[in-house]
């Protein structure tokens, strides 16, 4: 059973000095990364971003949750992700997905291809990706990406490669996932103009998508991780269920158990994800920004156990 770690998702900073202290906090209250998402929003570019949190930071890892393959050229990619790597001294962790925003799309004038497409294009992205971290120079001829020659320069500092994160709810990207990536983050399904679908984020149906990694090869090797939409610490059970039910905006009324949502006492905290990593094996906890204070007691109690 894999110790516990914790990330902040951070995207936004008012100033340069606002953004260091966002990371510096973060590490000061015993996180082990500060995850940024990838959207065309108000958050902060996560390239840049992630490099000034990084700079302002000792030991505090850096994350993308998710890049979207989508959005650049797998080349260059590679390139700012071994930069990342470089200027963090071997500190990144490196996230990928197939995209699903469509407002995203809208504003950067690419197509929303279908799901099958974008995974499709993801899959070969990551496969030319790791070749460029790990040869010298690499030819690809591919169903949607051509490259000739390509070298890509710093090298990697974390050899062989940075962790690789692939977060998915279906069960072709679990695939992927489970041959491809270091980090497996177990996510709801989405829906694409935002939300998850209520019936994907029970405890009951994480288990069963992670029964299909059980039966992987690598299981063994895969760290898993959840990203919790929202968190709150208190002790009334009808406003836990009253922030569920807006956040998923639906008519729960009882208690769900999810763990993409935690809701409860410092105590009844700490005991749930001790009891979700004994019956999932999920170690790794992606908090939101806006919880980062309030769960640092819980931090403070798990990390590195």
């Amino acid at each position: 059973m894999r110790p516990f770690r914790f990330a902040t998702m951070a995207e936004r900073g008012r100033s340069a000095e606002h953004w260091r202290e966002v990371a510096q906090r973060a590490e000061a209250l015993g996180y082990d990364t500060l995850l940024m998402p990838d959207h065309i929003t108000d958050q902060l570019a996560p390239v840049a971003a992630l490099a000034a949190a990084a700079g302002a930071t000792k030991t505090l890892r850096i994350g993308s949750f998710v890049f979207d393959n989508d959005y650049r050229n797998p080349v260059m990619l590679a390139r700012e992700a071994t930069t990342l790597d470089l200027l963090s001294d071997g500190r990144l962790e490196f996230g990928l997905g197939a995209g699903w925003n469509v407002r995203d799309y809208e504003q950067l004038g690419i197509p929303y291809d279908t799901p099958k497409i974008r995974v499709d294009r993801m899959e070969e992205a990551l496969a030319l990706i790791k070749r460029l971290w790990t040869e010298e120079t690499v030819t690809h001829e591919g169903a949607y990406y051509r490259v000739r020659d390509a070298k890509v320069l710093p090298r990697p500092t974390q050899l062989p490669h940075p962790p690789v994160m692939i977060g998915g709810g279906g069960p072709r990207m679990l695939r992927i996932a489970a041959r491809e990536a270091q980090i497996v983050a177990i996510a709801p399904r989405i829906n694409p103009s935002g939300g998850a679908k209520v019936g994907t984020v029970t405890v009951g149906s994480v288990e069963e998508r992670i029964a299909t990694l059980r039966h992987t090869p690598r299981f063994s090797e895969l760290e898993l991780n959840v990203i919790v939409f929202d968190a709150q610490v208190t002790d009334a059970a009808r406003s836990a269920v009253s922030a569920l039910a807006a956040r998923l905006k639906s008519g729960i009324t009882t208690v769900v158990e999810t763990p993409f949502f935690m809701y409860g006492s410092r105590a009844s905290l700490v005991e749930d994800l001790i009891a979700r990593r004994e019956r999932l094996g999920i170690s790794y906890i992606a908090l939101p920004g806006s919880a980062m204070r309030a769960f640092a007691p819980v931090v403070a109690t798990l990390r590195g156990k």
